[in-house]
């Protein structure tokens, strides 16, 4: 453990991010396999904090083949309690344009091919999601969003596909029905495995296109997506700093830091050791 505790979960855009001290890159063994790249141990206004490259340096990981577990259970093991994420999306409402940030509050699962949890292989455990995201971390980000001039919306809808293809024309419209506010590939299992470990999770999301139900916009591309994450770079830096420090002094009266406190439902007898062993920066508090 470490007196890290406040984790940033972004693209390599972060390490540039103005005041970053780097005191240390540290690899970290997980019982679910390597996160996607070392994490890199920083101060920003004399904060520790943990950041990590979501898809590795190079985005080398598509949204798929990311180490979800890994990353998440790698930051639990650093000691980090709160992690503030941040991820290009598409804008599914007219109002939300390009450049603007969304902090989403729900979430709709549509993926189909990735570990989402720590538990099974003998140990059963049902955590509550109806909200999926801290909203005391994402009410104080948008506070310093809103204050850095940046186009704010909170709350809102987040429908989490599986990739790496963008939506089909049919995809895009069905999810407008729904009334999605915008969609993504990542955020939504990295917040299910923060609640399985106890640790508050937010996100920030960055519009970067309409996905391809706007009539007069062009087709969502990852030049795109790269032109606007570029043109939004330095507010979105601006806002995850200006955010550190609030988050950290915050009291974490939320119920994200014991969400495991009923939620294992095995008896304690039937879980093998090696599990336990496994789990327990996990669920060490709640099961010997």
């Amino acid at each position: 453990m470490s007196d890290v505790t406040i984790g940033i979960i972004g693209g390599s855009g972060l390490y540039a991010m103005e005041g970053l001290t780097v005191l240390e890159e540290r690899a970290v063994a997980t019982p679910f396999g390597e996160p996607s790249d070392p994490y890199v141990i920083g101060e920003i206004d004399g904060m520790r904090v943990a950041f990590l490259a979501r898809h590795g340096r190079g985005h080398r990981l598509n949204p798929t083949e990311v180490n979800y577990r890994a990353n998440l259970f790698g930051f639990k093991l650093l000691g980090v309690h709160t992690i503030l994420s941040a991820s290009a999306v598409g804008s599914m409402k007219e109002q939300y344009a390009p450049t603007d940030i969304v902090f989403p509050h729900q979430f709709i699962d549509r993926t189909r091919h990735r570990p989402d949890t720590f538990f099974g292989n003998g140990i059963v455990a049902h955590v509550a999601f109806a909200d999926p995201i801290c909203a005391g971390v994402s009410f104080l980000m948008g506070e310093v969003a809103r204050g850095a001039g940046a186009r704010t919306h909170m709350g809102g809808v987040y429908v989490c596909m599986e990739g790496p293809q963008f939506s089909t024309r049919a995809e895009s419209t069905l999810y407008r029905s729904w009334g999605v506010d915008v969609i993504g590939m990542t955020n939504l299992t990295e917040a299910k495995l923060a609640r399985e470990a106890e640790i508050c999770y937010a996100t920030m999301a960055l519009v970067t296109d309409y996905d391809c139900w706007h009539e007069s916009h062009e087709d969502v591309s990852v030049d795109q997506v790269l032109a606007y994450l570029r043109a939004n770079a330095e507010m979105a830096q601006k806002i995850l700093r200006g955010s550190i420090a609030r988050v950290a002094e915050r009291k974490r009266d939320c119920g994200c830091a014991h969400a495991l406190q009923y939620a294992i439902i095995t008896d304690p007898a039937a879980i093998p050791e090696s599990a336990k062993r496994e789990l327990a920066p996990l669920i060490g508090k709640y099961v010997k």
